[in-house]
């Protein structure tokens, strides 16, 4: 019976992970309009929230006063996700790519500390530094970067994962024993 169970939970997880496989892969192709959907969703969500607040505010006969509160942050918080999330997520991808840059520029620095100090790993630490600084100007340049950067994540999770419960399958008759 646990046999059965453990094999039935790996497979609902190699189908959860196709999910985010099939997630990942969308982000990366279409970014823009992922987000899109997302803040739409998230929202509405928030909308639907603030309203049901706004319920609750008058079926408990107006006594709770931090409700209404409540409400009417959660509904402002839903009009700014739903019609200002490219303008939130300009700004998060260029602070992301500011402070890669920054990053960058401190390993550059401390390349050129190695190399006054005759290290072998001097000349590593240049390229990797200037590859990270590449890498924060890609991400100021291309709006798209951040969501395709998670969207690889998520795809590269979805397949290790798939892997590892394959595996778990595989051997769980060695796990029982």
């Amino acid at each position: 019976m646990l046999k059965s169970f453990l094999k039935k939970s790996g497979w609902t997880d190699i189908m959860v992970s196709i999910l985010f496989i099939i997630f990942g892969i969308m982000l990366i192709a279409r970014p823009e309009a992922i987000m899109s959907v997302i803040s739409i969703l998230l929202g509405l969500i928030f909308l639907v929230m603030g309203v049901l607040k706004i319920i609750d505010y008058f079926a408990n006969g107006k006594k709770d006063n931090y409700l209404i509160s409540i409400a009417v942050v959660m509904i402002l918080i839903g009009l700014i996700i739903m019609f200002c999330a490219d303008i939130i997520l300009s700004v998060f991808r260029v602070l992301i790519g500011i402070w890669i840059i920054y990053s960058g520029i401190m390993n550059l620095q401390t390349a050129i500390i190695w190399k006054d100090y005759k290290s072998r790993l001097w000349l590593l630490t240049l390229l990797l530094a200037i590859l990270t600084i590449i890498i924060g100007i890609y991400v100021l340049i291309n709006t798209g970067a951040i969501l395709q950067a998670v969207g690889i994540s998520i795809l590269v999770y979805g397949i290790v994962d798939i892997i590892e419960n394959f595996i778990f399958i595989k051997k769980i008759d060695n796990y029982l024993e």
